[in-house]
């Protein structure tokens, strides 16, 4: 099993800045991409930004620019550094992450979620 516990969440206004941390424990062994999810109240889950273990990144159009998500090795931690925050962003936010297990199947793992809202 893996284990996601998100952080960093909070009240900002517009304009403003956070940085949300996801740390991993566990069977963190075979983890190849790991993301950040949101999801605001009334819509569907939606994709934000997505890391693999060789450094790619991809974005939403709405985000892109203004988010940057990487990555510490060392401390088994996913970022996602939010700039220019507007009332749009305000959503849950979920840590995601792929395991492969074989060649042919890959387990998903979500965190709890932290709470993002930026006032206006």
């Amino acid at each position: 099993q893996v284990q996601l516990v998100e952080s960093g969440g909070g009240l900002v206004q517009a304009g403003g800045s956070l940085r949300l941390s996801c740390a991993a424990s566990g069977s963190i062994l075979g983890i190849y991409v790991m993301g950040w999810y949101r999801q605001a109240p009334g819509k569907q889950r939606e994709l934000v930004a997505t890391l693999t273990t060789d450094g790619s990144t991809n974005y939403a159009d709405s985000v892109k620019g203004r988010f940057t998500i990487s990555r510490d090795n060392a401390k088994n931690t996913m970022y996602l550094q939010m700039n220019s925050l507007t009332p749009e962003d305000t959503a849950v936010y979920y840590c995601h992450a792929k395991r492969r297990i074989t060649t042919a199947s890959t387990l998903l793992y979500w965190g709890q979620g932290t709470q993002v809202t930026v006032s206006s």
